[in-house]
């Protein structure tokens, strides 16, 4: 996710003392600058002196940014507070690969120390490793290597332990095994002295301490590995408010590190075989998050629009940003009275119900991700809130990402292709979704994604897991060429930390199966084309209709409260309608003749067992199925067929029945294509039902005959 726009920059030549220092290193500098990522304008990390001088110009697009819409402007605030927020980080800090190289080449010393640091510790690792390959072990010391690298990035500071998180998403990266370490990671840093907090408080919003609040609590009440909170009220309001801390110098450490990183990426990229993605161009994409993360400028704009998309929802709460005691490393926003997901006691003390909370997070997830595309995407218990309302309270908005649109059409279309087993489509789903080049060949893959599917897929919805299925497709994509984007990464890593909470509430608890009717609600109601195309190869196969499959679409879709049935018909109709067509219209006019048919001839049979036993031997000499002239087996399918259709009226127009129901259809009958197409229908009936009395005809001829 690009935010902040980088700016073209040329980059001076590192000093030439840096190659004779430390020659190694040389290759690594001219290197640094990757092709495809844009350059930022070269300035100091911890400049924040130089004014910026607002123009009215300058004032009218800031306040013009949607972004800034909402938060303490909707309680009464200020705009200019946002503006004056924003200007204090027009020096901010932007990840930019030029940048890093120009900076740290001229400091060799404290490059080598921080790389010695680094190799010494990455590289006893990577010699037990070695021994382990050697002695035939892999395997067996697998889960015990992973718990090192988690402990080993914890030692190696902030930037590793955002790394061990990163790398805990990327199945195309890492084996299962380290995944489920690595994703135990926390930002449990030790707590830095308050006097440097309070400090860094006053130098950036330049006033004093007791200037702006009546109280500030004597210690943190949560740190992490980029900054710690605080509790305060607010001097002038009288408002309770969380603050946040940058820790004191992390942009230097966090600058060096990923200066080595890079250059760690181009020696992976060029001498190891077993990565098949484009190490540096990961590394250059984890680095723009992580620095967006230390501005918090930006943060606090992340949680505004995110309030503004998602906080209309009753059961979600976003705080307040308060932008006068905003700056690049201070965040202020309203406190949130509530209980972090995973002490379950304490929620069920207040009343609630975690799994509620939970499923409120898992369709609040979906509609973020696949609707809106603009998503948290760090969802752990810390950053998730139960308030004493039964609300679920969404914090700490520093890692955000967006799903493209086309992703988001993508998923759904693949999930359908799951439900299906259609794996062929599921492989070249792949291509759409950037998890493989057009050149790599899905003709392997197939089978694999077979084995481990059919096998997973024979249990229902209602008992998938959905953390099986994620490891499943992780091994898969680990064992070939996959280069999984960041996005998707981050949604499967938030959904996961959702099933992990729910099934920490209940142990039956199945993410897919409260995902499912969201699934099925945009697939019945969404009007856009390649929806539609995917629900039409849900319904149909091999020429027919499953009507079991529209049944079970709808009683899933119902369970989502945004259900509309009106929704459902009018999107169809007009995909009917539509000059392309032509082969869905002849498929719908063979089934509704099919359906006419078994409503007139089952009904003909229910009228016939409604005549008293003694009548229907004279009438029809005893006949099981009177003048009906059909199999049981036949007759049997058609009251099946005619009793299935009149459930999925009924869920069609359940809740006592409103005429405003039929008005989508009126719309779109009054159109000419639905005349003619309305005539081929009638014809298509017509013909089926005369084609039958032929033959009930000549079948009753060849029984009096004999």
């Amino acid at each position: 996710m690009s935010i902040m726009t980088p700016i073209s920059l040329s980059v001076s030549t590192p000093p030439s003392s840096w190659p004779q220092l430390f020659p190694s290193f040389s290759s690594w500098t001219s290197s640094l600058a990757h092709p495809t990522i844009k350059s930022a304008p070269i300035r100091s990390f911890n400049d924040r002196t130089t004014p910026t001088r607002l123009t009215p110009s300058l004032k009218a697009a800031l306040v013009r940014v949607p972004a800034l819409e909402g938060g303490e402007a909707a309680a009464g605030g200020d705009v200019e507070a946002k503006v004056r927020a924003t200007a204090r980080v027009a020096n901010a800090s932007v990840y930019s690969p030029q940048f890093l190289a120009a900076k740290y080449g001229s400091k060799p010393v404290k490059v080598v120390r921080r790389a010695l640091q680094i190799l010494i510790s990455l590289g006893w690792f990577a010699f037990k490793q070695l021994l382990d390959h050697r002695n035939g072990v892999v395997d067996q010391n697998k889960r015990r290597r992973a718990a090192e690298l988690k402990d080993l990035f914890t030692r190696l500071g902030p930037t590793f332990v955002k790394l061990g998180q990163g790398l805990s998403i990327r199945p195309d990266i890492c084996p299962p095994e380290y995944l489920e370490e690595l994703s135990q990671l926390q930002d449990d840093l030790p707590m830095f002295p308050n006097d440097e907090a309070f400090s860094c408080i006053e130098r950036e919003l330049g006033a004093s301490l007791d200037s702006i609040f009546s109280y500030i609590s004597p210690s943190p009440i949560a740190a992490a590995s980029l900054g710690q909170v605080y509790k305060a009220r607010l001097k002038c309001s009288g408002k309770l408010v969380a603050v946040k801390v940058q820790r004191p110098g992390v942009e230097e450490v966090i600058g060096l590190d990923f200066y080595l990183l890079r250059a760690l990426g181009f020696l992976i990229n060029e001498y190891v075989d077993v990565i098949t993605s484009d190490v540096v161009a990961l590394i250059d994409d984890f680095g723009s998050k992580v620095f967006q993360e230390l501005n918090y400028v930006q943060e606090g704009q992340n949680a505004n629009r995110f309030k503004k998309l998602y906080a209309d929802k009753e059961d979600i709460f976003v705080p307040d940003v308060f932008w006068d005691h905003t700056s690049g490393k201070v965040l202020t926003m309203e406190w949130v009275h509530g209980v972090k997901l995973n002490e379950k006691e304490a929620i069920e003390r207040q009343g609630l119900k975690l799994v509620d909370l939970v499923n409120i997070g898992v369709q609040c997830s979906l509609r973020q991700l696949l609707e809106y595309g603009y998503f948290h995407a760090d969802p752990h218990p810390g950053n998730l809130l139960a308030t004493p309302e039964g609300k679920l309270a969404f914090i700490d908005f520093g890692m955000m990402s967006e799903t493209p649109e086309e992703a988001r059409l993508a998923i759904i279309g693949h999930v359908v292709h799951l439900v299906n087993r259609d794996y062929e489509a599921m492989a070249r789903d792949y291509y759409a979704l950037n998890f493989l080049s057009p050149n790599v060949d899905i003709t392997p893959i197939i089978p694999a994604l077979r084995d481990f599917f059919d096998d997973a897929l024979s249990y229902t919805v209602q008992e998938m897991n959905f953390k099986t299925i994620v490891d499943g497709l992780g091994n898969v994509m680990y064992q070939y060429p996959f280069n999984v984007p960041g996005y998707y990464a981050l949604i499967l890593r938030s959904l996961t930390v959702l099933e992990g909470l729910a099934l920490y509430a209940d142990p039956n608890f199945k993410l897919l199966a409260a995902s499912y009717p969201y699934f099925a609600k945009r697939l019945l109601t969404d009007p856009n084309p390649y929806l539609r195309g995917s629900l039409i190869k849900l319904l149909f196969k091999d020429g027919r209709f499953r009507w079991n499959r529209l049944e079970s679409l709808l009683i899933q879709g119902q369970k989502d409260r945004d259900f509309s049935a009106k929704e459902v018909l009018q999107p169809v109709l007009k995909l009917l309608l539509m000059p392309d067509g032509e082969y869905l219209r002849t498929l719908v006019t063979k089934e509704t003749a099919l359906v006419s048919e078994a409503f007139i001839l089952s009904t003909m049979s229910d009228t016939y067992k409604s005549i008293p036993r003694f009548m229907r031997s004279l009438l029809f000499n005893g006949s099981a199925n009177g003048p009906l002239m059909i199999s049981d087996s036949e007759l049997e399918s058609m009251i099946e067929l005619r009793d299935q259709v009149l459930r999925i009226w009924g869920l069609l127009s359940s809740n006592d029945f409103d005429p405003s129901f039929l008005l989508p259809i009126l719309e779109v009958l009054q159109q000419q294509e639905s005349r003619r197409f309305a005539g081929h229908v009638a014809g298509g009936i017509t013909h089926r039902l005369a084609a039958r009395f032929l033959q009930q005809l000549l079948q009753t001829q060849k029984k009096s005959s004999t």
